[in-house]
């Protein structure tokens, strides 16, 4: 699918970044939350945190440099413990729990790589 914009498809494993955290928006409980998984997956993963911009330029940029994953972490994800996590190269969306990040990460990661 032709999204108007580039993609770099690497191999997860050539990625300078393996996943990206997006706050949706500026606000301190959200800020809070992103920050706390950035913390909990940096130890096993080069991550990003991004908060600039509209949440489809952030994607856009990733993609550009060929990060794999993106979470976004929202109002919901304050209520519910769970985030959106966009895969790049389908940029097909899903709710995760945020307690099954780590291993689901590294299940993605896996099928990605096998599949470059």
């Amino acid at each position: 699918e032709d999204r108007g914009n580039i993609v770099l498809k690497l191999n997860p494993k050539l990625s300078p970044i393996k996943i990206a955290i997006f706050p949706l928006v500026n606000k301190p409980g959200i800020i809070k939350k992103a920050k706390g998984i950035q913390d909990q997956l940096k130890k096993e993963y080069a991550v990003f945190y991004d908060k600039s911009g509209s949440i489809g330029r952030r994607y856009a940029r990733q993609d550009e440099i060929g990060t794999p994953i993106c979470l976004t972490v929202d109002f919901d994800s304050l209520k519910e413990k769970d985030v959106t996590l966009r895969d790049r190269d389908s940029t097909s969306q899903i709710r995760v729990k945020i307690d099954k990040l780590k291993e689901i990460n590294r299940k993605r990661l896996q099928i990605m790589e096998k599949s470059s």
